[in-house]
């Protein structure tokens, strides 16, 4: 493919030529001159086309066919093309030169045929012909190929040489530009790269090989020939001398040579380095001819200005010293290692060009070529190494150094005219300012440079009213050159007046640059390996350079009015001062750092602030002998027109301890320069930290005065903030809003220099350290005198300290170290922020994760913790609080892995003391809760008793008592947490830890556990005694709650320690408070309100008292099982025992309550405990002394019950006294009932009276029940009684005789208080019934063991009082449980009563019994009552009468006859009492007791009729002792004879009727009436009693005792009493006829009466009349239901046969018609529905009683 590619562009090739060869030959048929050409071209047509044919033919060889056979053909194609050249025809000439350009660019051409085209161009060129075509063809020519080489490239060069200095000016420039473009070729074909396929070379001539061979080897390269001789022939040029090679040159300028020396030397330096002969040339040749070309520059003095100067022609040419000097920067940059003495001198001829007397132009192009110099550090370092470091050579490197600091000096301290004129300045290069003209002395005005109207000031340097406008941006390592650059022009070109001392700005920036460049950033530790080869000569750098870079730097710095200028040259300074920093070269690194923070601070305060720094006097150049200038004293400040920059700030100066108070006075002004130095100090600390050393200090000290101008005051974590906004008095700063964004950058960049001190070596640290403790001191001794002091230092350390926590032993000591003094500070604001610091510091490094786990680490922990400890030191509660603040924030965020740091954290929370204020005592108890409740499992095991005097520590503080009862309450959580990890904590006690624990006395061998359980209860036990009552309750409830709840974890000889150490010397210390306290009443006014029951102090400690007997009683009784082991345990249970007596003793009530509690607790415990072991093997408890137990309790009791009476304050709690003290006996009785004898229960029974006898409060129970005290009362006299039925019979009559004290108590006491007399009523009916109980209970012992006639006499006189009263008690349930019990005593004693002889024992009861029953059967006092109560009082007085008939009179012979006889009194009384005389106006029935009548009479009947066994006994005994008075029944026995007289006596009154007017007996007659019916019946029927059997029952002796005398009574009362019957009908008769309204209520109650007909009779016998009577409309249906029966009855009334009939047997059958006539009546209902309108008289229905309603009814 790429043959036919190839084979193709050949034909085109040849088919181009041939079409030129034609063009050619036809242009030569129009000239017959030109017939040859015709010819020659008409045959390199044939030559070409044959050549073309074969190649298509294939019939060409392979060397035809290839391009390069052209090169048989070239030759005769060229012999027109020359010919055609040859014609002068123009047309000809530009076809043959066309063809020619044709065949070389397509490189057919070969040496021989270059030398005919060479040739043929110089005919041309001498013909001045075609001059433009020539150079192309040359160029061509030479740049196509490589066949022009030797005489024939020599004659081409000298071609261009002399078409470029024709009058042709564009020809010559093009011809110019062409040799620019030749000259480098014939070079490249030198340093062609590829050597191996390098184009043939042409055999030189001999002619040229004897012109070589002085200068070159014989067998030299054909093209470095060449080159040779063109660089050497241009050398000559230059010079002034005739080439050797390329001669025909006619004239050169010495500006163009140079040009071609420098782009020789410039683009082929490789050619000169490596091959001699050029170097030789170099050497010999060029450097002589540029240093004479040097001798009108250096002798010309363009500022002398004398007339006899040098001439015109001596004067420097411009455009020579610019190619020159490139020339020279050339040689310099390039060949200064092969040039070294050429070197040293160029650089001296380049120096000499910036004296001051130098023309401007000449100093520039001297700085431009400095500055190329500078921009390359390889070659700073040569010039160092080889020169400074010599000391037989010139400072080279420093000449020039120094040479731009004089320069820049002389420029900006010396102000002249400007040289060149105004007017072409404004239009000068680069940012020439554009308002330069108009001063005389340089100045162009404010408006120049200024900032006013809103223009940004312009680039450029302003000092001591010198004003250069800085027209360069500097770009490090690059150059812009304008004098060197401009070599064309022959004037000198117009640049602005500020171009020199921009180039001198950016010269010493590049010089920076090069050498930080040149110093390697790699280091070992802080500082450049001190073997490092080349030490020696970076410190001659430094050396050489620094005071001069330094001067011009300094002086720059100050005079600069950009930002971006500035900001290069504290950029410059930054570098430098670093590299001096690497090189350990202290004295220029603080010169260096001293200036830029001088700059940093506002004008005249540099010196005050830093005059004492010994860097800042260090900032000198070399001597002036020298030649070199400071320029850096105070001189160099802008006056106070300056107006460079922008004021950005205003604020007050730092004060300092160096100079006194008024030097600060007055406001200092920030400028945005000013910031930027600071922002470059910022930058130099920050990148280069490690260099600084002893600069920190500098450094330090200016950023604190800045900031301090700026108003940044110190936050929380060391950073900085604006304060600006703050309302304090504090800040005085003005801040203009240009710079206010800028605050917060600023702030941050002074917070990063710090935190990025992590990156800085341990003597960097160190350094930096010591600096801002150095500043921190001097604040402090400024605070000292009450000035406001920077609190920047502090801060800072905060900050330093923060980031290298990996450093902790370098870092930590020193800055805590500081801190604790800084805390001590009396000044508020400087202690603050230094425990600020503290506690922050450490806070945070207890959270950084160090390489080794702190949790594992305990030196780091102790280590950490350690300062904030010694806090604890400094007595300003500002800084405790923080401490403890601090503390509660490590307990959040670090408590688990501060296990080895507890004691620490343990004894700053518990240094607590009494002036501490009660919001540090909270913020301390805080972290203490904390710590309880997290992190107790993370605490070792010896810290656990300082947490036990720390929680006490807070229990016992007096500020705040809240804290004081919770603190309390954590001793219960610690406590808590002992019992529930005691096998961990066991595992973790060892026999030497013991010493972490206080001795206790008496106690051997207690383990290591029991001795902490033992601290926490001595603790509590001092708590207990504190001076506030809640304190001491708080603390009491938890110490025995504690020893309860956890003390079955104590070995025996700690509980030993327990009672002996803690719990009795507890009771012993309260008792004795107690006793001391005051009574008089505690002042209220720090408290809210104080309880009456605790307003003393006494009444206080009474609460204590309980609170410590209870709790060591529970303690005895919860944990007796392990107290009985111990050898005094009775010892201690007695001296307890003591203990409750002596506070149940007490005058106060609830010491005295609590006391007895506690005793009951003892007595159950103790005998629960004894119950146990009685019926278990174990014997091991110790026996309690019971019958000391007893005594104690006889021995209370009476005491507290008198105290109480006459305390009627303590009522309401002495019920509740009484009550426990009782109830102590039921516990206490099981244990001393086998030792209870008569005088116990006698006491006992005394005891129990007296406590019944305290009045109850009222309202305090039920009014229905009995009071708890007479309940328990009760309820242990019960226990006794039963002891008494059971084994101690003996004790049973004293058991009575205490109940009959209680009933005497109950009825016979009248107390003022009503409630508390119902409440004994209470008492007495449940004592009576008591007695009944235990009496039926004793009665069934017959062994004698107890008087029973004196019991029962006791009996029914206690019960005679409750009887007698009746209804005059108080309580009517007193009178029914009186005879209810007396009732149940006499069913259950009279039989035992009539077993014992008459006359013998029970004589007092039967007299007794006899007065009780006449009391309450018969009482003084009725009450009025509703019927059923009426019947159930009837019904008891029927139940005892039924007793008396049972019990009593039946057996006569057993029973007194006194007793007996009074028993028949009361029943005939009773069978009468119906007889009771009523008033006349009485109108109820109230009081009459039917059925008790009914009873009384039966039983007196049935006693007087029949007998009995007893009765005929006693009637055998009377009938056998003579009469002594004739007694018709003196046979019959005492009871007969007794009922009998009774009877008759009964039968006279109640049959005698006719002496009661009509009416009453209306009211009487029903009641009376009954019994003597029932009389008769009883003895007119006695065959009744016959036809049931019944004979034998009746009393025959009755019967002869009635006899005559009685039967003849009864007839004549029988008699008179039908007869009163008749006159009652008859006066009813009488009555109804004489319209008496009541005679018809009479004839009512007749009709009542067994004999209805009377009133039959007298309803009848009224007649019409009565008939008539409207009053009797009731009677009217009778007529008319009956009328025929009515009528025969009035009939038989009226016609007087009625008594004929009732003799006559008659009577009957009248009756029973009567009263079928009657219920027929009422069936109707006449009689009732008419009983509405019944009028009886005066006397209307509603006025009727119930009785009279009842009877009508």
């Amino acid at each position: 493919m790429a043959q036919m590619d190839g084979t193709v562009a050949r034909d085109k090739l040849l088919e181009q030529i041939q079409n030129d060869l034609k063009n050619l030959s036809l242009e030569s048929k129009k000239s017959k001159s030109l017939q040859g050409l015709r010819e020659a071209t008409e045959e390199a047509i044939v030559k070409v086309r044959s050549l073309a044919k074969a190649t298509a033919t294939g019939t060409s060889t392979p060397t035809a066919s290839d391009p390069s056979s052209l090169y048989l053909v070239t030759n005769q194609i060229l012999y027109p093309l020359v010919h055609g050249c040859e014609s002068k025809d123009l047309k000809v000439i530009k076809l043959s030169l066309g063809l020619m350009q044709r065949l070389i660019i397509h490189q057919t051409v070969d040496f021989k045929g270059a030398r005919y085209i060479t040739d043929t161009l110089w005919m041309l060129m001498e013909a001045n012909m075609e001059e433009l075509k020539i150079l192309q063809t040359v160029t061509l020519l030479l740049t196509s190929s490589s066949v022009v080489q030797h005489e024939t490239l020599a004659k081409c060069l000298v071609i261009c040489f002399r078409l470029n200095f024709t009058k042709d000016g564009h020809l010559n420039t093009i011809a110019g530009a062409t040799v620019r473009q030749l000259v480098p070729v014939v070079f490249e074909r030198v340093t062609a790269p590829d050597q191996t396929h390098r184009p043939v070379q042409e055999e030189p001539s001999p002619q040229f090989l004897q012109l070589t061979a002085p200068l070159l080897p014989k067998h030299a390269d054909a093209f470095v020939m060449d080159a040779y001789l063109l660089f050497h022939d241009i050398v000559l040029l230059v010079g002034a001398e005739q080439p050797i090679w390329m001669t025909g040159i006619m004239e050169m300028t010495r500006s163009f040579g140079l040009e071609l020396l420098e782009s020789i030397l410039t683009k082929f330096p490789l050619v000169f380095t490596q091959h001699r002969e050029f170097t030789l040339l170099l050497k010999e040749k060029v450097c002589s001819l540029v240093i004479k070309l040097f001798s009108p520059n250096i002798k010309y003095r363009g500022g002398s200005g004398h007339p006899g100067g040098m001439a015109a022609q001596d004067k420097p040419f411009y455009p020579i010293t610019s190619k020159l000097m490139r020339v020279v920067s050339i040689l310099i940059l390039e060949y200064h290692d092969i040039l070294t003495t050429e070197t040293e001198i160029f650089l001296s001829l380049v120096m000499k060009f910036l004296d001051p007397d130098k023309a401007l132009w000449q100093n520039c192009i001297a700085l431009e070529v400095i500055h190329k110099i500078m921009v390359k550090p390889e070659l700073l370092n040569f010039l160092c190494a080889t020169f400074d470091m010599n000391e037989h050579s010139t400072k080279v490197y420093q000449d020039m150094i120094n040479g731009l600091g004089a320069f820049v000096q002389n420029v900006m301290s010396t102000p002249k005219s400007f040289e060149i004129d105004h007017a072409s300045q404004a239009g000068g290069g680069g940012n020439a300012s554009s308002g330069s003209s108009g001063n005389a002395n340089g100045l162009g005005g404010a408006n120049v440079y200024g900032s006013g109207g809103g223009v940004s000031p312009q680039p450029g340097f302003l000092y001591r009213n010198t004003w250069k406008p800085l027209t360069l941006s500097f770009v490090g390592g690059q150059t812009k050159e304008l004098y060197l650059d401009v070599s064309d022009k022959l004037e000198v070109p117009t640049v602005s007046d500020g171009y020199g001392i921009s180039l001198a700005y950016a010269c010493l920036l590049d010089a920076v640059r090069s050498m930080s460049l040149i110093i390697p950033v790699e280091m070992q530790g802080d500082h450049l390996r001190p073997d490092d080869p080349d030490r020696a000569c970076w410190n001659q750098l430094i050396e050489s350079s620094w005071c001069g870079v330094l001067a011009a730097l300094s002086l720059l710095l100050d005079a600069s009015t950009d930002d971006s200028g500035t900001e290069n040259i504290l950029k410059a300074m930054e570098v430098y001062s670093s590299i001096c920093g690497r090189l350990n070269v202290n004295k220029p690194r603080d010169a260096y750092l001293a200036s830029v923070c001088k700059a940093s601070l506002p004008p005249h305060y540099t010196l005050n602030v830093l005059k004492s720094t010994p860097c800042t006097q260090n900032v000198s150049g070399p001597s002036k002998s020298q030649g070199e200038s400071h320029g850096l004293d105070g001189s160099n400040t802008p006056g106070e027109g300056d107006i460079r920059h922008q004021v950005v700030a205003i604020g007050t100066p730092l004060p300092t301890s160096s100079l006194p108070a008024s030097a600060h006075q007055g406001p200092v002004m920030l400028t945005a320069k000013n910031l930027q130095c600071m922002r470059s100090i910022l930058s130099v600390a920050h990148c280069h930290g490690n260099l600084l050393g002893q600069s920190w200090h500098i450094i330090l000290t200016t950023l604190q005065h800045l900031v301090w101008i700026l108003g940044l005051k110190p936050v929380t974590g060391g950073g900085l903030a604006s304060s600006v906004h703050t309302s304090s008095g504090e800040n005085n700063s003005v801040i203009t809003t240009a710079v206010l964004a800028d605050l917060p950058v600023l702030s941050n960049m002074v917070s990063r220099l710090f935190e990025s001190s992590d990156a800085l070596s341990e003597t960097s640290i160190s350094h930096l350290i010591e600096a801002l403790c150095h500043l921190s001191e001097e604040s402090m001794e400024l605070a000292t005198t009450n000035r406001e002091p920077s609190l920047f230092a502090v801060a800072k350390l905060l900050e330093t300290a923060l980031v290298n926590l990996n450093r902790l032993d370098v870092v930590w000591r020193p800055i805590t170290s500081h801190l604790l003094v800084v805390c001590q500070h009396p000044h508020l604001r400087m202690r603050q922020w230094g425990c600020e610091a503290l506690t922050f510091l450490t806070k945070q490094s207890l959270q950084h994760k160090f390489s080794t786990s702190m949790k594992d680490n305990p030196r780091l922990q102790v280590q950490l913790l350690s300062p904030l400890a010694e806090l604890c030191s400094i007595p300003f509660p500002d800084v405790r609080q923080k401490q403890l603040d601090t503390v509660l924030h490590i307990l959040h965020s670090s408590g688990e892995v501060v296990s080895h740091g507890w004691p620490l954290i343990l004894s700053i929370v518990g240094s607590i003391e009494r002036q501490h204020s009660d919001i540090l005592i909270r913020s301390a108890f805080q972290c203490l809760q904390l710590i309880f409740a997290d992190f107790l499992p993370t605490i070792p095991y010896r810290c656990y008793p300082q947490c036990v005097d720390c929680a006490t520590t807070f229990g016992s503080q007096i500020t705040e008592l809240n804290v004081s009862l919770t603190a309390v309450g954590l001793l219960w959580n610690l406590s808590d947490y002992f019992y529930q990890n005691v096998k961990m904590l066991r595992s973790l006690s060892v026999e030497g830890e013991n010493k972490i624990f206080p001795d206790f006395p008496g106690c051997k061998n207690i383990p290591s556990l029991d001795k902490l359980w033992m601290c926490l209860f001595y603790k509590l036990k001092d708590l207990c005694l504190d001076s506030r009552p809640a304190v001491r309750k708080s603390s009491g409830q938890t110490l025995f709650s504690t020893i309860a709840a956890h003390g079955s974890v104590l070995d025996g000889n700690t509980w030993q320690a327990v009672l002996w150490q803690v719990l009795f010397p507890l009771l012993d210390n309260v008792i004795i408070q107690s006793d001391n306290a005051s009574s008089e009443k505690v002042s209220q006014s720090h408290v809210i309100m104080i309880h009456h029951s605790r307003n003393t102090a006494q009444k206080q400690w009474a609460e204590t008292k309980v609170l410590t007997i209870s709790g060591v009683v529970r303690v005895f009784n919860t944990k007796r099982k392990l107290l009985r082991t111990m050898d005094d345990y009775s010892k201690a249970w007695l001296l307890l025992l003591e203990y409750v007596e002596k506070m149940a003793l007490s005058d106060t009530m609830e010491v005295s309550l609590a006391a007895l509690k506690a005793m009951q607790e003892m007595v159950v415990s103790s005998g629960e405990e004894q119950a146990q072991n009685a019926t278990s093997e174990s014997m091991g408890l110790r026996e309690v002394n019971w019958n000391i137990c007893w005594k104690t309790w006889l021995k209370i009791g009476p005491q507290k019950t008198k105290f109480i009476t006459h305390s009627p304050s303590n009522l309401s709690q002495g019920q509740v006294l009484i009550i426990g003290y009782i109830q102590i006996f039921q516990s206490l009785f099981p244990f001393v009932q086998s030792q209870f004898r008569v005088s116990d229960v006698e006491a006992l029974g005394s005891v129990l009276l007296g406590c019944m006898q305290v009045p109850i409060e009222a309202d305090m129970e039920s009014p229905d029940n009995l009071s708890p005290v007479h309940a328990t009362s009760m309820e242990n006299l019960a226990k006794v009684e039963k002891l008494d039925l059971s084994t101690s019979r003996e004790l049973i009559f004293e058991m009575f005789d205490v109940y009959f004290k209680v009933c005497h108590l109950a009825f016979h006491t009248h107390p003022e208080e009503d409630r508390f007399r119902e409440r004994l009523l209470l008492l007495g009916e449940s004592t009576i019934e008591r007695i009944g109980d235990f009496f039926m209970a004793a009665a069934k012992i017959e062994d004698g063991s107890f008087p029973l006639d004196e019991v029962m006499f006791k009996i029914a006189q206690t019960l005679r009082t409750p009887l007698k009263l009746k209804y005059q008690c108080v309580k009517q349930s007193n009178w029914r449980v009186a005879i209810n019990v007396l009732i149940k005593v006499l069913r259950e004693g009279l039989p035992l009563a009539r077993k014992r002889p008459q006359g013998r024992d029970f004589k007092t009861f039967w007299a007794e019994l006899a007065l009780v029953l006449e009391f309450f059967l018969f009482p003084d006092s009725i009450q009025e009552q509703d019927q059923e109560d009426k019947m159930a009082d009837e019904a008891l007085d029927c139940h005892l009468i039924e007793i008396l008939r049972e019990e009593v009179l039946p057996y006569p012979g057993s029973i007194p006859t006194d007793f007996i006889r009074k028993i028949v009194i009361l029943l005939n009384k009773g069978s009468i009492h119906s007889t009771i005389h009523l008033s006349e106006d009485c109108s109820g029935s109230v009081g009459l007791r039917e059925d008790f009548a009914k009873q009384c009479f039966e039983t007196l009947l049935e006693f007087s009729l029949l007998r009995s066994e007893d009765t005929q006994h006693a009637e055998e005994e009377v009938l056998s002792k003579p009469l002594e008075h004739e007694d018709p029944c003196g046979s019959s026995s005492i009871t007969n004879r007794l009922a009998i007289t009774s009877l008759l006596l009964r039968f006279k009154e109640v049959l005698f009727l006719h002496r009661i007017p009509i009416h009453i007996i209306a009211e009487l007659s029903k009641y009376r009436y009954h019994p003597v019916r029932h009389v008769q019946r009883q003895l007119v029927d006695p065959v009744t009693a016959e036809n049931v059997g019944q004979d034998d029952l009746v009393d025959d002796q009755v019967a002869q005792l009635l006899g005559h005398s009685v039967q003849n009574q009864m007839q004549d009362i029988g008699l008179d009493f039908r007869a009163q019957r008749v006159q009652t009908g008859d006066e009813c008769l009488e009555h109804a006829q004489s319209g008496h309204g009541h005679v018809i209520h009479d004839a009512v109650v007749v009709f009542q009466l067994d004999e209805p007909m009377v009133g039959m009779a007298v309803v009848f016998a009224s007649g019409s009349d009565f008939l008539g009577n409207p009053e009797a409309d009731m009677f009217a249906v009778v007529f008319d239901h009956e009328p025929e029966a009515i009528h025969h009855l009035e009939e038989q009334i009226l016609r007087g046969e009625r008594l004929q009939a009732q003799k006559k047997g008659q009577f009957r059958p009248f009756f029973d018609r009567a009263h079928n006539v009657v219920g027929r009546v009422q069936d109707h209902g006449g009689f009732v529905t008419g009983h509405h309108q019944l009028g009886l008289g005066n006397v209307e229905l509603e006025d009727l009683d119930e009785s009279h309603a009842e009877v009508l009814e």
